[in-house]
């Protein structure tokens, strides 16, 4: 049996089975037995090589086991580290997770995880995945290591030191020319969904920002007062409306930034929508009886409850059909269409930023530099004169 010193410790390597075990000593613990540090290898060299190394971690504060691996570390992240993240959220990066993460580098242990070998798993995802799926893949990886190191499990992050390649070209969003925003509108008439297409057409509101209206957030102007009314109280007997972009489909129902939340006023093919849809809601509550779930939402099912975001898609893309422009759309698009005709009606950018409710043009530009080319009334002052006077417009093009 021989002795060693491994910096202030003091340890033996001896043989056992068909090679050698190494054993430092660590006092005592709080229950009066011996702490000792073990590790195995073939040769001595070899096991004392791995027991230097866990006396580093062990100084560095490091207490994760030698068998700690890559999936057992995003395991701990999606199980701990996504504390108000909504379910669907994390579901999503749990799919992403064992699809492309856990089977092809999560048996590496994460003591052992190089930046080579991050890369060389990102590379040879490129031609599989849009850039954007390996930043997300990316990101689970990073931030399941950065979960791990604030638990003292692993040292350096070498996630980090990687750049996320680029992969193949994704779908572009793309936007509906005056033309096929026309038709859309026209398609829309005989679904369920045309109030919802109206709105998001004329006032480029997100999605979940559309999906988690509310009818107290729909506002009339009156002029007895001099001020904003919501429709439950003031009704619809009024010229001019606008909404509050307040809330979202998302956790805590918050809208995506502080800058998100705006009030927008309404084009009149909007505000006319509205009132026709209250009216038919009104119906359907009658006729659900009971059933009736009352949630306050402008767009609800025939009992009252949230919209699914699958199915809105999907009738969405029926409604594209019908106009004759194909089934590759989807509702985000119709955001990206009203930035696309502000343009190309000559409203600035400041403007625009401000109607879909980013913080600065920066974002703006980026997000839509393929639709783009000082009031914020001015997006309802624009979209009544492109939809509302079709003899005096000559329509450009499709």
């Amino acid at each position: 049996m021989a002795k060693i010193m491994i910096g202030k410790h003091e340890g033996t390597i001896y043989p056992e089975g068909d090679g050698f075990t190494g054993a430092i000593s660590l006092g005592f613990g709080p229950d009066g037995k011996r702490l000792r540090l073990k590790r195995k290898g073939r040769t001595k060299a070899e096991v004392k090589d791995k027991l230097i190394k866990a006396v580093k971690d062990l100084e560095a504060g490091i207490t994760s086991p030698d068998n700690y691996l890559v999936r057992g570390a995003v395991e701990d992240w999606l199980t701990m580290g996504l504390k108000g993240r909504s379910e669907k959220t994390i579901t999503t990066l749990r799919i992403m997770a064992d699809k492309h993460v856990n089977p092809l580098i999560g048996k590496t242990k994460v003591k052992l995880l190089r930046a080579d070998d991050v890369d060389a798993w990102l590379d040879g995802l490129t031609d599989k995945l849009s850039t954007r799926s390996l930043q997300t893949i990316h990101s689970i990886l990073k931030r399941a290591i950065r979960h791990a190191q604030a638990r003292d499990m692993v040292l350096k992050n070498v996630a980090e030191l990687v750049t996320t390649p680029k992969g193949r070209a994704g779908r572009p969003s793309k936007s509906l020319t005056f033309v096929q925003a026309t038709a859309v509108l026209e398609a829309a008439k005989s679904s369920p969904l045309h109030t919802y297409v109206v709105l998001s057409l004329m006032t480029g509101v997100r999605t979940e920002e559309a999906r988690a209206l509310r009818w107290d957030h729909i506002v009339a102007w009156v002029e007895d007062v001099q001020g904003w009314r919501p429709v439950t109280e003031a009704g619809f007997d009024h010229k001019k409306f606008a909404i509050y972009v307040w809330r979202a489909e998302r956790v805590g129902g918050d809208t995506k930034t502080p800058k998100s939340r705006r009030t927008l006023e309404l084009p009149r093919l909007a505000a006319q929508a509205l009132r026709r849809h209250h009216k038919g809601q009104a119906a359907e509550r009658l006729a659900a009886g009971k059933a009736w779930q009352d949630h306050g939402l402008v767009f609800c099912t025939t009992v009252g409850t949230p919209w699914d975001a699958a199915n809105v898609r999907r009738s969405f893309r029926a409604i594209t059909k019908n106009a004759g422009i194909g089934e590759e759309w989807t509702p985000r698009e119709l955001r990206h269409s009203f930035v696309s005709i502000m343009s190309d009606n000559d409203v600035p950018i400041e403007t625009i930023a401000d109607l879909v409710g980013h913080a600065g043009t920066r974002v703006t530009e980026q997000v839509y530099r393929h639709q783009l080319k000082p009031v914020i009334t001015r997006g309802a002052e624009t979209m009544n004169t492109i939809f509302g006077d079709k003899k005096k417009r000559k329509p450009k093009s499709a």
